[in-house]
């Protein structure tokens, strides 16, 4: 038998491709792993560690609840690593009336997913969090929700699922996807090797999209450029995430250093400078929100930042599940910025469905076919 064949070729290897090698690997099934880069290179491990069910669409909220209370908990024993994985609570600031409204809207949201979420105001904003400016004039709060380290839990399942067979092969990038009988059968690469799988599973990121071209498949997907800092250590200030309505997001890890990112919709500025995204306006504008929100840490010292393209859905969340049009191709793709908490939840997910198991998660409005071009006509952003 080619060591090329195996039962699934999963394509990406974030923290959702390596959790559903993990996961089919422990269904007995043979897994390889192509990925263009490195092992978590991507968004997986260049995020501001969220794990929070709050602030999402309701068609995402079932994965996103079924990692924090049925995953996220048990993985420092299940990996045999710590995923520094805290429910200490997440505090979205807001700063107007129009802020407040949008908090109130979240707060309906969650309450339909059974989430508790929280409006607060006045002296009440200062008992959560005492380092908050008067900027901040009200917030949400999610006391169920949490933060982890977005770069061991990515190697974590990694490293699991190597130690129970699983092939990882970096520096390679798939670049078509070969049909036989009109079913998604094999991997081509750019270097031309070929993998052969029983089912294909394509978490590649926005690379994900030219993949899918080449059986005739499109996705209304566009990027956007992400970028993260990350501080000295500072004295302990708070233990839950924290994030505002100007779009800045972030925590304070185990040793002290705060980690923040954003989106700053200035990616016409960004410089791209032998391969590495550089931009002076990003780290300077994650800042200025942050300074405005936590004065404290205005004169924090940023030790390093990076960016990176995360794949933009143009409904806002991501697209999982089969393709009918391509029997055996999974596509797990879209993940919008926000696919951190729910990415063990999604591998476990794609390894139900590469083993033709129905789903424990309900993802059929997070299916492929809801872009029906002929019936709903959506607006498309071909970026």
């Amino acid at each position: 038998m080619s060591k090329n064949i195996a039962d699934v070729i999963i394509v990406g290897a974030g923290i959702a491709g390596n959790s559903a090698a993990y996961y089919c690997a422990k269904k007995g099934l043979k897994v390889i792993v192509l990925e263009e880069e490195m092992i978590g290179n991507g968004g997986s491990s260049r995020n501001g560690g969220g794990a929070r069910v709050s602030g999402r669409d309701l068609r995402e909220m079932p994965l996103a609840i079924y990692a924090t209370q049925k995953i996220w908990p048990n993985l420092k024993d299940e990996l045999g690593i710590d995923p520094e994985y805290r429910r200490k609570g997440y505090l979205v600031c807001g700063y107007n009336d129009t802020h407040k409204e949008g908090i109130k809207k979240r707060i309906k949201d969650a309450a339909k997913s059974g989430i508790e979420m929280f409006l607060i105001e006045g002296d009440d904003l200062k008992k959560i969090n005492p380092y908050l400016s008067e900027h901040v004039t009200c917030a949400g709060w999610t006391p169920t929700d949490g933060v982890a380290n977005p770069l061991t839990a990515t190697l974590g399942f990694y490293k699991r699922a190597r130690e129970m067979g699983v092939r990882f092969i970096t520096g390679e990038k798939a670049v078509k996807i070969n049909l036989y009988k009109g079913e998604a059968r094999q991997v081509v690469t750019e270097r031309g090797n070929i993998y052969e799988g029983g089912k294909i599973i394509v978490s590649a990121g926005y690379g994900g999209r030219s993949l899918i071209n080449t059986v005739g498949l499109d996705l209304p997907l566009f990027k956007r450029l992400i970028e993260v800092i990350v501080t000295e250590p500072m004295p302990v200030m708070f233990h839950h995430m924290i994030g505002g309505m100007s779009g800045f997001y972030g925590h304070q890890t185990d040793h002290g250093s705060f980690v923040f990112g954003d989106s700053t919709g200035r990616e016409n500025c960004m410089a791209d400078v032998g391969g590495i995204l550089s931009t002076s306006y990003n780290p300077s504008n994650i800042c200025s929100h942050i300074g405005e929100d936590i004065p404290a840490l205005k004169t924090a010292k940023i030790i390093r930042s990076w960016s990176g393209w995360v794949d933009m859905s143009n409904d806002g969340v991501p697209i999982i599940g089969n393709v009918p049009e391509v029997p055996n191709l999974v596509l797990d793709i879209g993940a919008t910025g926000h696919g951190f908490c729910p990415g063990p939840a999604v591998g476990y997910t794609l390894a139900q469905l590469a083993n033709n198991e129905k789903p424990d998660v309900d993802i059929s409005k997070l299916a492929y076919e809801r872009f029906d071009y002929a019936k709903k006509q959506p607006k498309y952003y071909f970026n």
